[in-house]
């Protein structure tokens, strides 16, 4: 992303069907990146921080971000001055009321299914880091206890903690809408669609929004050594925090993270239409091509070695012997997705292991021991 893109760019753009927009602006003359002045010190303890700006200004739409070049500097800097991530700031009995920015439809048509990218306001007061998760609790009462409140959906972050804005004032979830079909009528029953998720489809810039946390410290990203090779394999919405380690390598000017190993990221989807982040991350790939390897597994569009569909169990398997000496050389590898992507790719591992002459149990074992394997299912 380009730091010398010139003046203000504004921009309205509709998304989905349903005629909403997304309002943004790239001010990235410089280090501006659409920040003011910040006054005040960060105070996880305590929850407070100081306002810092008058005026709110929301930068970059997921399309806008994708075509450009360069890096974008951030603030506030004393967001990389904590040593221990901030946990549990903000408890299910009392959430933080944070408002919605926007909300942006990104698979196109031909896509099963909806899935959204929604950017909120915390105001600075939910700091988070790369790999964490907000609760979020829908509005209206648990329908298995009347009288109760909903529940807490975890959602993985999509952004770093600078936020689409890189401001330090907003987080990102990546959202599919859940939806039901009755197998015998092949009709949605509204009935059992995901209240959360569709609470936040739906949701309006300016609406409000109680989230939890943030929390998890597996999905960390590790930055004591800035040239390891970090391998990212998720399927879906399970690509949510991988966008924020991408970006903090690649798309901001991180004075204490200069990115200089090797990110490696298995994509799993349906089909063309359903690749989440695309432009975003082949941006990447022409920018970086020695520190950045992208690779989708397209289950309706491609086939494995055997005829059958595409997973990115295949894929691993395809690069296994790449990918078993980085992981003896120190790389670190990172899960995240739906639970049924592990039994898939556990097998594939376990194959390629006694293919090897290795037992994968034991490879497993010292894997975890060194805190190179990171799995996060839901």
């Amino acid at each position: 992303m380009a730091s010398a893109l010139g003046a203000q760019v504004a921009a309205v753009v509709p998304i989905g069907p349903d005629g909403r927009h997304y309002r943004s602006c790239s001010s990235l003359k410089g280090n501006n990146s659409c920040n003011k002045s910040w006054t005040g010190k960060l105070a996880w303890g305590n929850k407070t921080l100081q306002p810092r700006y008058t005026k709110k200004v929301f930068c970059m739409s997921v399309q806008q971000a994708s075509k450009s070049k360069g890096k974008v500097g951030i603030k506030p800097l004393e967001l990389e001055n904590t040593k221990e991530p901030p946990l549990n700031l903000y408890k299910p009995k009392g959430p933080y009321t944070a408002s919605i920015v926007s909300v942006e439809r990104i698979v196109g048509p031909k896509a099963p299914g909806e899935t959204c990218h929604i950017v909120i306001d915390h105001g600075g007061n939910v700091p988070y880091w790369e790999g964490q998760s907000y609760g979020v609790i829908p509005p209206g009462e648990n329908p298995k206890k009347p009288g109760s409140p909903n529940t807490v959906r975890l959602y993985s972050i999509a952004s770093t903690r600078y936020g689409d804005s890189f401001d330090g004032r907003t987080a990102s979830l990546c959202v599919r809408r859940a939806v039901y079909y009755d197998p015998e009528t092949g009709k949605e029953d509204p009935s059992k669609k995901g209240i959360c998720s569709n609470f936040l489809c739906d949701s309006k810039p300016g609406d409000k929004i109680q989230i939890t946390g943030p929390s998890g410290k597996i999905m960390l990203l590790p930055e004591d050594d800035p040239n390891t090779t970090h391998i990212m394999i998720g399927t879906g919405t399970g690509v949510a925090p991988f966008r924020g380690y991408l970006r903090r390598m690649f798309m901001e000017d991180v004075p204490s993270f200069k990115f200089g190993g090797l990110a490696w990221l298995f994509l799993g989807v349906a089909n063309t239409d359903s690749l989440l982040y695309d432009e975003e991350f082949t941006n990447y790939l022409q920018q970086y091509p020695e520190n950045f390897r992208y690779d989708k597994a397209l289950s309706r569009e491609q086939n494995n070695k055997s005829g059958g569909k595409m997973y990115v169990q295949d894929k691993i398997e395809e690069y296994s012997d790449e990918i078993f000496k980085l992981l003896d050389g120190g790389a670190h590898i990172y899960f995240c997705g739906l639970k049924g992507m592990m039994p898939g790719i556990q097998d594939t591992l376990k194959r390629v292991a006694e293919q090897r002459g290795e037992s994968w149990d034991q490879k497993l074992s010292q894997l975890k021991k060194n805190k190179q394997w990171h799995v996060e299912v839901y």
